[in-house]
């Protein structure tokens, strides 16, 4: 994983294949004590995956249902926000 620059990630996957990805945004959470990234594809920017930053500051996709459904909740609150609806 390396960071390219403040809008861009990119990731591997299990093969070794090497993703470019942009970050939509990053947020840190109180309760879990992570920081997240929703990233997406550009030639698929409808599909957007929850990225957690781990300790030695590589990534990993979030399977934990309780983190996901915290994502689910701010992704919603940021499409919701009439500043970045402006924005858009």
């Amino acid at each position: 994983m390396a960071t390219l620059n403040d809008n861009q990630i990119e990731i591997y996957d299990e093969k070794g294949n090497k993703y470019l990805m942009e970050i939509l945004l990053t947020f840190e959470s109180e309760d879990y004590g992570a920081t997240y990234a929703f990233i997406y594809d550009k030639s698929n920017p409808d599909e957007v995956i929850l990225m957690k930053y781990k300790d030695d500051g590589s990534i990993e996709e979030v399977t934990n249902e309780e983190e996901l459904n915290m994502g689910s909740e701010v992704l919603e609150a940021y499409n919701e926000d009439p500043k970045i609806q402006e924005i858009k």
